[in-house]
């Protein structure tokens, strides 16, 4: 079984890639810088490619050399520069949405004609409790995951019967990019690292399939007991991103 991670030279994407090669998966590690993705190919004895994910052509190039993929965990992302949004560089600005959502549309969409073809391939996206948590003050980063959890649902509504889509939370993870929003000083409830991967390894076995669509915390959900309760899930319309009234 093949397996594409984007993002997986560092942080969540490295312990992704860790987990799926220790469950067999072939591994092949995007990203773009060259010495994070071959220092965790060499580690895991997997393949890696430099890819920039909101390049089309890179993309293609990319899945290309990853052959047939049963898994893509679409995972690369970047969060703003930290000023005020008015001062930011209107490119720099753009740029996250480029790499947060598009980037996640074009390894989606590189991939699934395949996965159609064969009949077989799931996809999972790493979104963030920032589409939904009040209080965030930052215009790039939080409205670029409501959009990546969006097209999750819309995805999964898409291929529903053919590839099962999830977009999940890792939670609050201590990585370099969370490192750089200035909370290491601060009294911060850090999620354990080790929880994304193990989500992700249980998503790729097919056996949470019924999940596909819904809003999946890598610590405040038990797939386990959300799959026993699978029908009032829908019912309820249940780790659901929705306007209540």
């Amino acid at each position: 079984m093949r397996a594409f991670v984007t993002g997986g030279g560092r942080g969540i994407g490295a312990g992704i890639a860790r987990a799926l090669a220790g469950d067999g998966w072939d591994v092949l590690i995007g990203a773009r810088s060259r010495e994070q993705v071959e220092a965790v190919a060499d580690e895991i004895g997997g393949e890696w490619v430099q890819v920039d994910v909101a390049d089309l052509g890179s993309v293609q190039r990319a899945v290309a050399k990853a052959g047939e993929v049963d898994l893509l965990v679409a995972n690369a992302g970047v969060d703003q520069e930290h000023a005020p949004s008015w001062e930011i560089d209107p490119a720099k600005w753009w740029r996250v949405y480029e790499i947060n959502v598009l980037g996640v549309h074009l390894c989606c969409r590189a991939v699934i004609p395949g996965m159609l073809e064969r009949g077989r391939g799931r996809i999972a996206i790493t979104a963030s409790g920032a589409a939904y948590l009040p209080g965030l003050a930052r215009t790039a980063y939080p409205p670029s995951k409501g959009a990546v959890c969006r097209y999750g649902e819309t995805l999964a509504n898409e291929l529903a019967g053919r590839i099962p889509v999830f977009f999940f939370s890792p939670g609050l993870v201590r990585t370099e990019m969370t490192e750089g929003m200035g909370l290491s000083s601060q009294n911060v409830p850090w999620t354990p690292p080790e929880l994304a991967p193990e989500l992700v390894r249980k998503l790729a076995t097919g056996r949470y399939d019924a999940l596909a669509g819904r809003y999946l915390h890598a610590e405040h959900d038990d797939v386990d007991e959300l799959l026993v309760r699978v029908d009032e899930v829908r019912e309820r319309d249940l780790n659901a991103i929705r306007l209540r009234r």
